[in-house]
């Protein structure tokens, strides 16, 4: 009877210990290459999502979804957003940022500017469908300066688009655009380059002739975007969000776990 009872006291803190455990924070993330999960060895490429959990503790799960080439219209196409949002619960977040393809208009990823606005009004409603929060980014800035040291936009109207659809829609948005700009712009056209992939020849296995690229993110880089996203959460109030961010001595580098279910 004793031990019954010891057992009974066992069962009745284990099952308050497991009430007490608060439910998981899900961010799930649409996007492009910018944003996606890549190999860890060898690579000296990251993107923002990839990096984002390096900013919360562990009641925060982010599940990347974002994907090497795509535009909206492809990652609608290929079924993509449909896997993400069978995913999604209510109280989830999901971040949306795509535009570096949707501007190849001679592809089969371009989309027209009333095609990329529309594409990313559905994200919203499917979302708010789910009793999920939507939180829409303008597409980070690739890095081109002139030859005076100016520098250079080249995503035309499409970041537009979506600064004028968050206000019509009233929903979280973050100007990843604007950041990035000012960003690359305080350090001008050298040091600006190590937050992107200048990279000498042998240095990498998957860069053995160097690279110079200047739309995706060093480790560097993709940490100062992820930052830039948490500044937007405490900028747009997400309790939720900022409530689980690490103390600021306590960020190092986390990478998410890769989402596998679609190549």
């Amino acid at each position: 009877m004793k031990k019954f009872s010891i057992l009974l006291s066992i069962v009745a803190v284990l099952t308050v210990l497991i009430a007490a455990k608060p439910k998981p924070i899900k961010i799930f993330m649409a996007g492009d290459s910018t944003m996606a999960d890549k190999p860890i060895e060898g690579n000296p490429e990251r993107g923002w999502g990839m990096v984002l959990p390096s900013y919360f503790n562990e009641n925060v799960i982010v599940e990347n979804h974002a994907r090497n080439g795509r535009s909206t219209r492809s990652f609608i196409r290929e079924g993509r957003w449909d896997t993400l949002m069978s995913r999604v619960s209510t109280g989830d977040y999901v971040i949306i940022e795509f535009g570096h393809n949707d501007e190849k208009v001679d592809t089969d990823r371009g989309t027209t500017l009333y095609d990329f606005k529309a594409n990313f009004k559905k994200f919203i409603a499917d979302v708010q469908a789910k009793g999920a929060t939507p939180i829409i980014c303008t597409p980070i800035e690739r890095r081109k300066f002139d030859a005076n040291g100016k520098f250079v936009d080249q995503h035309g109207q499409y970041p537009e688009q979506i600064r004028k659809l968050a206000k019509e829609e009233n929903v979280a948005f973050i100007d990843l655009q604007l950041t990035t700009r000012a960003l690359i712009e305080s350090k001008g056209p050298e040091e600006s380059k190590k937050l992107f992939l200048h990279i000498a020849p042998g240095v990498y296995k998957l860069a053995p002739k160097g690279r110079e690229d200047d739309t995706h993110m060093s480790v560097d880089g993709a940490m100062e975007v992820a930052k830039m996203a948490v500044e937007g959460f405490k900028t747009l109030g997400l309790k939720s969000l900022t409530d689980n961010l690490r103390p600021e001595k306590e960020v190092k580098v986390t990478f998410t776990q890769p989402f596998n279910e679609l190549k």
